[in-house]
């Protein structure tokens, strides 16, 4: 449940407090707040907020740079992972340049006609939350600005439309370059704002990223996966607009890993024991084939079929919305021993969320084969008690009620296992 956030005049008085207010002209003529933190295609020469630390002060203007060098507002030899490396850093190791940073991605995410660029400057902010949290006087603002963007696409696609078109009136040979860089959209700008939202959240809780992940691939990480492939509902990996996943009936991750997961089974035939799923693969190199699928590239020399079998749990796990929807959930528990009852629940749900589901009944069943369980050790039963708390969330905080509803979730699972007809399957992937 969201809290609600401060609100908007609240956001406007913190901002006239604190704000380190620039001029322009030769008359030094103070500029609005509403152009303070309006995107800005120039450089800056103070901070963005009051400060009275040297360092900061000349650090954050360098800081400005490299936030539009990321965004692509700014040419630089840098690329974009290295971009994202040094800002982290700097910010790490200077604690008075975090609000800087992130009052600068709000200024450079708010009326910008690209929408490119206001997708990279959301990743950039989903990036630095993963590592570091804004002060507790800047939070709420912060929190404030992510909450407004939770459920405005609509309104941010009218906005780029109105920007473009003031740009096109006062210089006509701007057109051209504005209308190639809002064709190639991606997420929507809500994903990212749900991604920062609960990153906002956690990092206040739980703090940052330790120190010795600063490195190119941890960061280069976040920038690849921000939000990438996981934490994001199953339609907007469907809809991301990536060249692999267009035409697909599946999010391509949902298909791809049960295939690489099942062929090293199969072919381990010398091996007594692979119970594939139940054991954890290695928690390093599950990281690392997260890391590249987030790049939508899975290597085909895996020979563990732990790894992408622990990958495949972990994707259904962080799926915003589970892949049974919450609304579904009294009647899994309901029917969890009645087979015709628990196939009408899943004949019930929204079409993308049934294929998915049937896509991994179908995967489990081939498992619960008698000739494959000799080999895995998990039957039928092994199969659900590991598969079903990735598909059904108990919402519920008593410990008795989740304890009950788990035997539940299992034989619901497991129903489906024994009776649902998935052959359909075969020619959709």
């Amino acid at each position: 449940t969201l809290r609600k956030p401060i609100s908007q005049s609240s956001m406007a008085d913190w901002a006239s407090k604190n704000l380190n207010m620039h001029t322009q002209g030769i008359f030094r003529r103070r500029i609005s707040i509403s152009n303070m933190l309006s995107w800005n295609g120039g450089s800056i020469k103070k901070p963005m907020l009051i400060t009275s630390n040297r360092a900061i002060k000349k650090e954050a203007c360098e800081m400005f740079k490299l936030v539009q060098s990321y965004m692509g507002d700014r040419q630089t030899r840098m690329d974009r992972n290295h971009v994202a490396l040094v800002t982290v850093t700097k910010c790490w190791s200077m604690q008075g340049l975090r609000d800087e940073l992130y009052i600068q991605l709000i200024r450079q995410t708010t009326d910008n006609a690209c929408y490119r660029s206001l997708a990279w400057g959301w990743e950039l902010m989903a990036i630095s939350l993963a590592f570091f949290s804004p002060s507790p006087k800047f939070q709420s603002y912060l929190e404030g600005y992510i909450y407004r963007h939770l459920d405005g696409d609509e309104n941010i696609a009218q906005r780029i439309k109105e920007l473009v078109d003031l740009k096109t009136k006062k210089n006509s040979k701007s057109r051209k370059k504005r209308k190639q860089n809002t064709e190639d959209e991606g997420l929507p700008i809500s994903t990212y704002a749900k991604y920062c939202y609960r990153k906002l959240q956690k990092v206040a809780v739980t703090g940052g990223k330790k120190v010795s992940c600063l490195a190119p691939g941890p960061v280069g990480c976040c920038a690849s996966q921000a939000p990438g492939l996981s934490e994001v509902t199953a339609d907007s990996v469907m809809g991301s607009g990536d060249q692999v996943g267009r035409g697909a009936l599946e999010p391509w991750l949902a298909s791809q890993l049960p295939h690489q997961a099942h062929c090293p089974a199969r072919s381990l035939k010398h091996l007594c024991c692979v119970p594939v799923g139940r054991i954890p693969g290695d928690i390093d190199e599950v990281n690392a084939l997260k890391l590249q699928v987030d790049q939508w590239r899975i290597p085909s020399s895996l020979s563990d079929p732990n790894i992408p079998a622990s990958l495949l749990k972990l994707w259904y796990r962080e799926l915003e919305e589970p892949v049974i929807p919450q609304q579904f959930y009294k009647e899994c528990i309901s029917n969890y021993e009645n087979p015709d009852a628990a196939v009408a629940v899943v004949q019930l749900l929204p079409e993308l969320n049934r294929l998915v589901l049937c896509y991994l009944i179908h995967f489990l069943q081939i498992f619960a084969q008698p000739s494959n369980v000799g080999r895995t050790k998990m039957d039928v039963n092994n199969l659900a008690m590991v598969m079903a708390p990735n598909c059904l969330r108990c919402q519920s905080d008593d410990p008795r009620v989740i304890f009950e509803n788990t035997r539940k979730e299992m034989s619901f699972l497991r129903m489906l296992i024994v009776h649902l007809d998935t052959s359909f399957i075969k020619g959709l992937v």
